[in-house]
């Protein structure tokens, strides 16, 4: 079940084993409280005991977990288990091929090399919802939708990758994380994971880490 809007009066009560599905609005923090003139998650949901995973800037939107437990919280948001994230950006210009080509073979960013991406050309989503405030729009420039799966989690990484080669992103909307999908949720909408969601994203971060560990033994 989803809820809209700001649940003040009827916060869930966190108990162990909680996760929650997040549609992130743009503009809106990924903590509680706000800050330099953005709103914060309060605006939005109440959830006492719970933290976000990971975080989405204040202009991107989409999903967002969120979780009181505080070993899966560490082991999603780690960057050793490499889960993918998926992502619909809209950019500015055309999509040519080299630029995906680039895209997937890695993008060398001033913090170092990105890990190779899944990226393809998309048509614009037919469910998306309209942006407020809508995105900047040049009259003789034309846009493009990418899927983007990335396996790291930097600061504006997509939104870096995408400049570095010559797309830079107007909006950026995170769809999936881990098998976890954005759904049906709207803007500022929610639910809570059923048991098989939370027990499958428990079993691919363990799963990753161990992986990421022993690949990582084995070039030793």
């Amino acid at each position: 079940m989803t809820r809209q809007g700001p649940p003040r009066t009827r916060p869930l009560r966190a108990r162990g084993g909680t996760l929650v599905l997040l549609n992130k609005p743009h503009g809106v923090l990924s903590q509680f409280t706000q800050r330099d003139g953005h709103l914060g998650l309060a605006s939005v949901l109440s959830l006492p005991g719970c933290r976000p995973i990971g975080r989405l800037d204040h202009d991107s939107e989409g999903l967002l977990l969120l979780s009181d437990e505080p070993e899966l919280l560490h082991r999603v948001a780690s960057p050793a288990t490499h889960l993918p994230k998926t992502y619909l950006a809209q950019v500015e210009g055309e999509a040519a091929a080299a630029a995906l080509a680039a895209l997937r073979a890695g993008v060398r960013l001033p913090d170092g090399p990105t890990r190779p991406a899944q990226v393809r050309a998309v048509p614009e989503p037919a469910w998306l919802w309209p942006r407020d405030p809508p995105i900047r729009q040049r009259r003789h420039i034309p846009t493009s939708w990418l899927e983007i799966i990335i396996t790291e989690g930097r600061n504006r990484q997509v939104r870096r990758m995408t400049a570095a080669v010559g797309l830079p992103t107007l909006r950026l909307i995170r769809v999936d994380v881990a098998g976890l999908q954005l759904g049906e949720l709207r803007p500022g909408e929610w639910r809570v994971a059923t048991p098989g969601e939370r027990a499958a994203l428990a079993r691919r971060a363990g799963g990753a880490g161990a992986a990421a560990g022993t690949a990582g033994k084995s070039r030793r």
